[in-house]
């Protein structure tokens, strides 16, 4: 799949413009969508490219993406300063479209184009609705023109706005409703207003709806400079049965002020949804801690009732069966502190392989080394991975050396886009004679054997290390498994 060219890219690539100017053309096509909503056209926005000489006529060349064209009326819009548009319209696909050219200005000097083309094929009878939508943006595309519009906050600050069909609000100069769509007005009664805002002065009303007095205050206060000509980011605000999202934009066409335009956005439902989600992760979170919680306490029964037993065999098996169950209880801990249903294993083995280094090495001495990064995986899979790699670094420890032997146990890990790959290698004694891993009787490999085959779809593969000792290469798919982990 071919990566996606961003504007910064094909500016740097065809322009030797400056990064403020950069900057500026990325906040205009950051907003294009509130215009072209609001003028019920399509835009594009062309760069003049470095080749092109001054523009002296009714056309110059200038580039859109990799193509470069003729705009019709490029040439005089630059060269003019304002807004133009074309005598006739022009005919695409059959279909008329008439367009417009605009300026963009910055500091003084036009720096790029934006064409506005409306199709004329299909006429609309003028409603108070869109009367408002095309009185609001023409202003801001002769604010575009003044160079006072995109506003210079900080980039990012629109990502997740509201756009125009979410709803929008026209105010005169004095801050008083002269249009409120029928969207804007549902999302003001959900904040309880039980009348229509036309004539209201929005910035009064919409403080009084706020719960958080601080909230409140900072929205009236956005509201009332944008009548300033100071724009703001968008803010969230909450209300006693709902929660809205406002931005301001100040209206000054030729530097005159003409009021605001406030856009506003009902998300009301989508926060309900997010609580429900943090409450059901943090309710999962909690079953962990418990299964944690319940895990360790079984753990710490059968550490008593080995140290009670009188059999060495059966005390063996018992302290086996600690190391498992305590196992699994850490990959719950590490599930109850995080956000996903994903395990984070290297920071989870740093915290399991010592526990059994210090529970298999009291006659030996050998220790465990991790290399590479294991990455995330789902709790589906985390939980058998780790089961399997304590197994193996637990008879490792246990058969590979003699008594009173010192070694070094390596647990190393390679993680591909589709593989992860891992290798428990010791310096021991290396394989017995005859040795069959898909055979072998001891529990510990039957566990082994039974969690790679059916809980990862995984393949192990023991054999002699070259230098001496042992090496087990476990090979795990990351695409999926049978229990819909992935």
């Amino acid at each position: 799949m071919a990566a996606v060219t961003t504007l910064s890219e094909l500016l740097a690539e065809h322009t030797r413009m400056q990064g403020e100017t950069v900057d500026h053309l990325q906040r205009v096509v950051s907003e294009w969508q509130l215009l072209a909503d609001m003028s019920f056209a399509d835009f594009l926005l062309w760069v003049p490219l470095d080749e092109s000489p001054e523009p002296d006529g009714a056309n110059t060349s200038f580039r859109a993406a990799d193509d470069v064209v003729r705009v019709r009326g490029g040439g005089r819009a630059v060269t003019e300063g304002r807004i133009c548009r074309d005598d006739d319209p022009r005919w695409h696909l059959e279909v008329p479209v008439r367009r417009e050219t605009i300026p963009v200005r910055r500091s003084g000097r036009t720096v790029a184009v934006l064409s506005r083309d409306t199709n004329l094929a299909t006429p609309r009878v003028p409603s108070p609705l869109e009367i408002a939508y095309l009185g609001s943006a023409s202003d801001l595309c002769q604010m575009i023109v003044d160079g006072t519009f995109p506003h210079s906050v900080p980039l990012g600050t629109t990502e997740g706005s509201p756009r125009a069909g979410d709803g929008l609000i026209r105010l005169d100069v004095h801050g008083n409703v002269a249009y409120a769509s029928p969207n804007a007005l549902s999302a003001y009664h959900r904040m309880g207003h039980a009348s229509d805002v036309a004539g209201t002065e929005l910035a009064v009303v919409t403080r009084r709806l706020v719960l958080d007095p601080f909230e409140a205050a900072d929205v009236a206060t956005k509201i009332t400079e944008a009548l300033e000509g100071k724009a703001s980011p968008r803010m969230e605000i909450r209300g006693r049965r709902a929660s809205m999202v406002v931005r301001s934009l100040p209206l000054r066409p030729r530097g005159d002020p003409a009021g605001a335009l406030v856009l506003v956005r009902d998300v009301t439902d989508l926060r309900r949804r997010d609580m429900a989600l943090l409450s059901k992760d943090a309710t999962i979170r909690e079953i962990h801690h418990r299964v944690k919680n319940n895990l360790q306490t079984v753990a710490a029964l059968l550490r008593m009732q080995s140290r009670r037993s009188a059999h060495p065999e059966a005390a063996r098996a018992l302290e086996e069966s600690v190391r498992r169950v305590t196992s699994i209880a850490l990959v719950h801990e590490a599930l109850a502190y995080s956000v996903a249903e994903t395990v984070e294993l290297d920071a989870l083995l740093e915290k399991v392989l010592p526990a059994i280094r210090d529970g298999a090495t009291a006659e030996a001495r050998a220790r465990v080394r991790v290399e590479g990064g294991f990455g995330t995986l789902p709790a589906g899979r985390a939980t058998p991975l780790v089961l399997v790699l304590t197994e193996l670094v637990h008879n490792a420890l246990a058969h590979a050396y003699d008594q009173g032997e010192s070694g070094e146990v390596v647990v190393s890990a390679r993680r591909s886009a589709g593989w992860l790959e891992v290798v428990v290698a010791d310096d021991g004694h290396g394989m017995p004679e005859g040795f069959d891993v898909e055979t072998a009787q001891g529990l510990g490999l039957q566990i082994v054997r039974t969690l790679l085959t059916s809980e990862l779809e995984a393949t192990l593969r023991m054999g002699d290390r070259d230098g001496g000792g042992t090496e087990a290469l476990i090979r795990l798919p990351l695409g999926g498994s049978p229990n819909g982990s992935g």
